[in-house]
């Protein structure tokens, strides 16, 4: 059954032109499941029926595994099945019919203004890490883009003059995003007083944001930095580079942007997803509302 998980992966890779984080968790995934099945004596794929995948399930379950990890399984096995009913290596797909675990919805944790702005000022401008810094978390905010897409940004990708960037999100899919005066800014200032600097050698190649070796920024890298400005601005909820995700769509919504156009921006492919956000927004307008009127509390 490995021979059918490696031809699905390249699949993803070549077909679906997926990111290597996603293989990676498609294949985790689908390596523990045929694991299991090796284990139940099953080790032809045309051997797995439903009862089968039912109970991997359920010992998902029964082994503390939360929802959301038990759903993403079952999401990675039926896409499996999938591929291999169309490659004709299943006469039936033991997946039909078979039940998702359902999600709770969270509601995505973000930054009050307040708290963002103290996070973008943080990085000091005296220094050539300082100005790359606010220019990233500058982007970021202005933006609303992934992680990922800001460390894949390349010089070309940035529109100064007409303040845009050119994205490219999940499975290829480009956009275009616009930038607001002060990310441009910011962004001008690191291009035309530090890049340069950070640039040390070829393998600079086009990247937009360098780290201290001249390479390409990393994920982990920019993680580091974002956790050391919110220690500097003493923010004491917890933050993730995608909390800025969250923060600049809840915040455009705040002040009355279109969901549509939010939706596109973030690069959703449903806007179901980015109706979570106006359920920040409703919980915290009662927030300020039971705070502030004096009768929204029975005494």
């Amino acid at each position: 059954m490995k021979a059918h998980l490696q031809a699905f992966i390249q699949y993803l890779q070549d077909r679906r032109r997926l990111s290597s984080n996603t293989l990676y968790s498609y294949e985790r995934d689908l390596s523990f499941f045929l694991k299991y099945m090796d284990e139940q004596g099953i080790s032809e794929v045309r051997d797995v029926q439903k009862h089968h995948l039912s109970r991997y399930i359920l010992q998902l379950r029964q082994d503390g595994r939360a929802v959301a990890t038990v759903s993403r399984h079952t999401v990675s096995i039926r896409s499996f099945f999938h591929f291999l009913l169309e490659e004709r290596q299943v006469l039936q797909d033991p997946t039909l019919h078979l039940e998702t675990p359902k999600q709770e919805k969270r509601v995505p944790k973000v930054l009050t203004v307040c708290e963002v702005e103290k996070l973008l000022a943080s990085p000091s401008t005296a220094t050539n890490a300082g100005i790359r810094d606010r220019a990233m978390l500058e982007v970021l905010y202005a933006s609303g883009i992934r992680v990922s897409e800001l460390i894949s940004l390349d010089v070309n990708h940035i529109n100064l003059s007409m303040g845009f960037l050119q994205c490219m999100g999940t499975g290829t899919k480009e956009r275009i995003v616009p930038l607001g005066g002060v990310a441009c800014d910011t962004l001008r200032t690191y291009l035309s007083e530090v890049r340069d600097k950070l640039a040390k050698d070829e393998r600079a190649g086009q990247a937009l944001f360098l780290n201290q070796l001249g390479t390409r920024m990393t994920r982990q890298g920019f993680w580091k930095i974002i956790k050391k400005y919110a220690a500097e601005a003493q923010i004491a909820s917890e933050i993730t580079p995608h909390t800025m995700r969250h923060s600049f769509a809840t915040h455009l919504l705040e002040n009355g942007a279109d969901l549509r156009a939010v939706q596109e921006m973030l690069g959703h492919a449903d806007i179901s997803t980015t109706q979570v956000y106006t359920q920040v927004s409703k919980t915290r307008i009662m927030d300020v509302y039971n705070q502030a009127h004096p009768r929204a509390k029975i005494k």
